[in-house]
């Protein structure tokens, strides 16, 4: 691939930099081998084997995987496409969106009433259930709307950009980066929210922006990016994914792997980003010496099998659904985890 730019100071690879590819292709084998195998083992790796890492490819990962389908399953107008997938990035837990949709039918931006959320939220809440995924960390914007609960702000901020009419300023937005600013206005979404709710309103039909324009590093990449580079010479975190990603052919093809790829779909700057995140992560348990910058030291979460199996489904613009064949078949092995 061509690369995006030309810097003066290139960064320095650390020791363990070829980890982040190696990495890469083990942890796609695992994806495609669970699709044709219910019980494994899927990899010879015990890292990967026992503890939960997002797949390769962000929108393959069983999340993800549910709001691709929010957006395409019903003939939705944009507004409440944009609707349901704030709503649902928000909590970004299916189970969350599942509990309203049950209790309120056809979820819709016209009927949207903060108190009928919020009544329900806060009994589910009240039940010990946890109404947020663990994924992100998603900060209150009690400052700006004051109530006291923190899915209560939530919903009043979904209300405020529906009263803004984000959604028709998104729609005539010129760039995926445009986007992302418009989001980053809003209390509460910093710079690493406003770029994941960028990508998931670019799924679907109201945006058509190449994944490969616009990316911002999380807290997560930063770590991980700081561990696979001693220097980033001239280079900002951005530089660094932009890199990977223009040169992930050659440097698969050094190491004598074959590239991963989701149906001849390369990587993307969003999986570049989220692969730095995992490969930190990856490296908490293969390389504790490293752990002393970020103060993490392990991996939170062990591998389970996810609970129910998905059929995968794609961006119809990224023209790949005709071709998945076997992935896309409907058995217990396609249940895609994160």
């Amino acid at each position: 691939m061509k690369s995006h730019f030309v810097k003066l100071k290139k960064p320095t690879k650390s020791a363990v930099y070829d980890t982040y590819w190696k990495f890469a292709v083990k942890r796609n084998e695992v994806f495609h081998r669970r699709l044709t195998d219910s019980y494994g083992p899927w990899t010879d790796d015990p890292v990967i084997r026992d503890h939960r890492f997002t797949n390769v490819f962000r929108a393959s990962d069983r999340v993800s995987q549910f709001l691709i389908q929010l957006q395409y399953q019903h003939d939705l107008d944009d507004q409440n496409i944009f609707f349901q997938t704030l709503l649902f990035k928000i909590f970004n837990k299916i189970e969350t969106f599942n509990y309203l949709e049950k209790h309120l039918g056809h979820i819709s931006s016209q009927t949207f009433f903060i108190k009928d959320y919020d009544d329900l939220l806060t009994y589910r809440m009240a039940s010990k259930y946890t109404i947020y995924s663990a994924a992100y960390i998603m900060p209150s914007a009690g400052r700006t709307f004051g109530y006291k609960y923190k899915h209560t702000n939530h919903l009043a901020l979904l209300r405020q950009m529906l009263d803004d009419e984000l959604f028709v300023k998104i729609t005539d937005a010129k760039s995926l980066e445009e986007v992302y600013k418009m989001l980053l206005s809003y209390p509460s979404l910093g710079t690493f929210l406003a770029f994941q709710y960028a990508i998931d309103l670019n799924y679907s039909r109201i945006l058509n922006f190449s994944e490969m324009d616009f990316v911002v590093a999380g807290p997560g990449a930063k770590n991980g990016i700081y561990k696979c580079f001693d220097s980033l010479g001239d280079y900002s975190y951005e530089d660094i994914i932009k890199l990977m990603a223009d040169e992930q052919t050659d440097e698969c093809d050094r190491l004598g792997l074959i590239p991963p790829t989701l149906v001849g779909r390369h990587l993307q700057l969003i999986d570049c980003q989220n692969l730095f995140c995992e490969v930190d992560k990856y490296l908490r348990v293969t390389n504790p010496d490293l752990n002393a910058a970020s103060g993490k030291s392990r991996i939170k979460q062990k591998f389970s099998s996810a609970k129910a199996p998905i059929d995968l489904f794609f961006p119809p613009k990224w023209n790949i659904n005709d071709q998945l064949g076997e992935l896309c078949q409907k058995t217990s092995n396609a249940d895609i985890f994160l």
